[in-house]
């Protein structure tokens, strides 16, 4: 269950951040208005205490992995929301992220 809670987590976190750049991108790059800069603030304000609910005490770890979660998020993102179209490197380079991922968060450790 800790995995599970910690992969839901991990979607939520990048629901967030990655939509919260985004609104903030069409607010200002698409001319949208204040009103999707704000909302992305918002988002992304969200996203740093969605990061604190994670069952690992690691700051760093959980950003480290983050970064992993926030690499394919953003490739699935713009395939959603843009009709970005992946190429089979960046397909590549997302899953090697998402094993830097599980090889951070989920690999076994001695107890310390």
């Amino acid at each position: 269950m800790t995995i599970a809670r910690s992969l839901l987590l991990f979607a939520l976190a990048a629901l967030a951040e990655i939509g919260g750049a985004w609104l903030i991108w069409q607010g200002w790059r698409e001319d949208r208005g204040p009103w999707w800069i704000a909302a992305g603030v918002v988002a992304l304000g969200a996203y740093g205490f969605v990061a604190t609910l994670q069952p690992d005490a690691n700051f760093g770890r959980i950003l480290a992995a983050y970064g992993g979660i926030f690499v394919a998020g953003s490739l699935a993102w713009g395939v959603v929301a843009d009709g970005f179209r992946p190429d089979r490197w960046d397909i590549i380079g997302a899953a090697i992220c998402l094993v830097g991922v599980a090889v951070i968060m989920y690999a076994p450790r001695a107890a310390s």
